[in-house]
């Protein structure tokens, strides 16, 4: 008899404990309406800068509100949408010198961890596929304004990011520095109900 109390109680308690952790809440990129942005920057023959952004791409993230941890990050980029205001160099960096969009028409980025460095900020890791190739990836995140409801009665929250990819021997026809700057703007809107009532989103 004790022991079958005993069962019915862990029973009763095992589905609290494990809903009882459970904050983070699914976000999605809102790149569609243009509250989103991926924008690079690499040397040219060493002089100056070529500058320049993808415009399609989309995704998703998880946030916790309880620790600031983003997790469950993914996205995929339309490479053929690269865009560095000239038409006849994008033509060209589409190609096969560069990035050769016909054989390898996306690239996709997913988050394997992340590390809070100080309130509001963080180091996200994950793993870009580019060109056939996998390339470890260091975002560092800056959490951006105060989460809440937007205009449009969504549940709206920002970050920024900045990397740098080291693209040697990634068959790109590089002039210069392999090192390319990425600077991320991102709006994501969740999608669900909250997980639980808000704390504090930005507890990083």
């Amino acid at each position: 008899m004790r022991f079958k109390k005993i069962m019915l109680l862990a029973l009763f308690i095992a589905p609290l404990l494990l809903t009882g952790k459970a904050y983070a809440d699914d976000y999605i990129l809102d790149s569609k309406e243009g509250h989103a942005f991926i924008q690079f920057k690499a040397k040219h023959l060493g002089y100056s800068w070529v500058l320049g952004r993808f415009n399609e791409f989309n995704g998703t993230f998880s946030h916790d509100s309880k620790t600031g941890i983003i997790s469950n990050v993914s996205a995929t980029i339309e490479m053929e949408s690269i865009d560095s205001n000239h038409a006849e160099r994008d033509k060209h960096l589409r190609g096969g010198d560069f990035l050769k969009v016909r054989k390898f028409p996306e690239a996709q980025f997913e988050s394997t961890g992340f590390k809070s460095t100080g309130k509001g900020k963080g180091v996200l890791k994950g793993t870009l596929t580019l060109l056939g190739k996998q390339w470890p990836v260091s975002i560092n995140v800056t959490a951006m304004g105060t989460p809440g409801i937007d205009p449009w009665g969504g549940y709206r929250i920002g970050f920024e990011g900045r990397c740098k990819l080291q693209l040697n021997n990634s068959g790109i026809a590089l002039r210069g520095s392999p090192i390319i700057d990425i600077f991320i703007a991102i709006e994501g809107v969740r999608g669900s109900p909250p997980a639980e009532e808000e704390a504090n989103p930005f507890a990083l």
